[in-house]
């Protein structure tokens, strides 16, 4: 997990010049989204405690210590990353708070070699997961009374973003994972139906649906869509019929209007008195569409959401930085246009009824206000254990319920604007001022003349 070269070259070669020269002050980070995507509101913080994880366990291995001798870093700065391991602090929000934008997720605090080498890691876990926990939130929040199942796996970004997604749909909500393996090592609820392939590999759609029965415990979810999709149905009620299956049996929709066929579906099961199985459906779904069904009161009961919630298809990264605010105990601040930067430790206060405020760590707490970054690392140990997806998914819930409506709407969100505190405020001007910036009221110098 602490696998030190999960790096850039950039961090390395900045680490290097940082050692050889003593510059082994403690520095701080702050790791935050600069602007929400189109289409978000809110965004949800994820990947905190693998950030913590990794940093716990940072180390440099023999053979990466050999492989940076290889590619020309000095003896001297070999054995310096030999004997490193991240002895600093952090501050963190918790798995699964809200976040707004500009708001910290981390702020680390080290010594600068330490602090700049673990940026490239902690920005790949918190973009990937915050992306991700936000859109399964969405969808979430858009399907109402379905309930939702996820099913990315086969189409994420590899199998490790394949247990990711499945992690974080739980806590955002879901009730279970097609993803085995995920289910297995999280304690989900694992959920699958049947391919089109198995069905075709039989001469009739009832034959398949009976040797399902057959042959396999429930509960029994029927794919009626591979060839005519209300006949399909028609066949799956006959089986359900047939077998005197009465409880955990679903239908399942993979395509076409799922609205106009899941309320053809229910009037012809309900016509056969099958008023107890379920309507299931799949394809493409989203946020969107999710919301689009509920709006028209499709009889729906369940949901697979997979390749737009496993690569956050609308908005597939945040616009994550991590950048320096303090060194040496002197705030420091990037001027650049449309990336300025406040300085300084900060703290984000959340109090109901009322926007979050941006403040300097060392401000009086805000009265009536909760603190979001709590202390999660001192002296390079975690002081607080992993979460659980239940306590993530309560942090989730309790936040909505902060959250003011037109942040969580589906379409065409107003996310809020954290204030700044007046104390705050104070150090963005004051360190402006002591900025390092050049006179440039004379112009370039003339260039020297050659020759004669």
């Amino acid at each position: 997990m602490g696998h030190a070269l999960a790096t850039d070259l950039y961090e390395l070669n900045m680490a290097a010049s940082y050692l050889h020269r003593g510059m082994s002050t403690r520095a701080t980070f702050s790791l935050f989204v600069r602007r929400l995507p189109p289409g978000r509101g809110f965004l949800v913080a994820a990947g905190v405690d693998d950030c913590l994880d990794f940093l716990e366990s940072f180390r440099f291995e023999q053979e990466d210590l050999e492989w940076l001798s290889f590619h020309g870093f000095s003896a001297r700065t070999v054995d310096a990353f030999r004997d490193m391991r991240f002895t600093g602090d952090v501050e963190a929000v918790e798995e699964g708070r809200i976040i707004l934008a500009g708001e910290p997720v981390l702020e680390v605090t080290a010594p600068l070699p330490e602090a700049q080498l673990v940026e490239t890691f902690l920005l790949n876990q918190i973009t990937f997961q915050t992306a991700i926990a936000s859109k399964a939130v969405r969808c979430r929040l858009a399907a109402g009374p379905i309930d939702l199942i996820d099913f990315a796996l086969r189409r994420v970004h590899g199998t490790e973003a394949g247990m990711a997604v499945a992690k974080l749909s739980a806590m955002a909500g879901f009730a279970g994972t097609s993803n085995v393996e995920a289910a297995r090592k999280f304690g989900l609820v694992p959920s699958g139906t049947m391919a089109h392939s198995y069905v075709e590999a039989f001469p009739t759609e009832a034959a398949a649906f009976r040797a399902f029965v057959e042959d396999l415990p429930p509960p029994y979810t029927f794919l009626v869509d591979t060839y005519d999709t209300l006949a399909g149905v028609a066949a799956a009620a006959q089986v359900i019929d047939e077998l005197q299956l009465s409880d955990n049996v679903a239908i399942r929709l993979d395509s076409g209007d799922l609205g106009k066929l899941s309320r053809a579906a229910r009037d012809m099961l309900d016509e056969r008195r099958l008023a107890h199985v379920r309507i299931f459906v799949s394809g493409s779904l989203d946020e969107y569409r999710l919301e689009d069904l509920v709006s028209a009161g499709s009889p729906i009961d369940a949901a697979g959401v997979g390749t737009r919630l496993g690569t956050a298809a609308d908005a597939p990264y945040v616009d994550s930085v991590y950048k320096l605010v303090e060194v040496a105990g002197r705030p420091v601040m990037k001027l650049s246009t449309a990336k300025e930067t406040l300085p300084g430790a900060k703290q984000v206060w959340r109090a109901k009824d009322r926007d979050d405020v941006l403040a300097r760590r060392d401000e009086p707490a805000l009265r009536g206000a909760e603190a979001l970054l709590q202390s999660a690392m001192r002296h390079g140990r975690r002081l607080r254990p992993r979460s659980s997806i239940t306590e993530a998914r309560d942090r989730i819930s309790r936040d909505l319920s902060w959250l003011p409506d037109a942040a969580k709407a589906i379409r065409t969100p107003v996310a809020p604007v954290p204030s700044l505190s007046d104390t705050l405020r104070d150090l963005v001007g004051a360190t402006r001022s002591a900025a390092p910036i050049p006179d440039h009221r004379h112009g370039p110098r003339p260039r020297a003349r050659r020759g004669g």
